[in-house]
């Protein structure tokens, strides 16, 4: 892939029989802020910014952090944008130009 910059978009959705799925999100979402990477939260995804290699890791450990709150499965969706010799930024697609 590519050391640029990227910009992920992940949707983890957590089933469980007993448990909410706000809190379960909410652990997912404890992961991302912790990294320390550029993130913005939306009604239905998390978007990170960062090195490809670096939002995987973290969309990996978000994904287990999930189950290990008590999700008995979960769905993820992941949305991707990346250029082979160019940073993709949150900057450039700002919403308010």
């Amino acid at each position: 892939m590519t050391e640029h910059l990227t910009t992920l978009g992940i949707q983890i959705v957590p089933k469980s029989k007993n448990l909410d799925t706000y809190q379960l999100v909410d652990a997912a979402i404890e992961v991302i802020s912790r990294s320390g990477i550029t993130y913005q939260i939306t009604p239905f995804e998390t978007v990170m910014e960062g090195p490809y290699p670096q939002l995987m890791e973290i969309a990996e450990q978000a994904q287990k952090a999930v189950l290990d709150a008590g999700a008995d499965e979960c769905l993820v969706y992941y949305r991707i944008h990346y250029r082979k010799d160019a940073d993709v930024t949150f900057a450039e697609k700002r919403l308010d130009r």
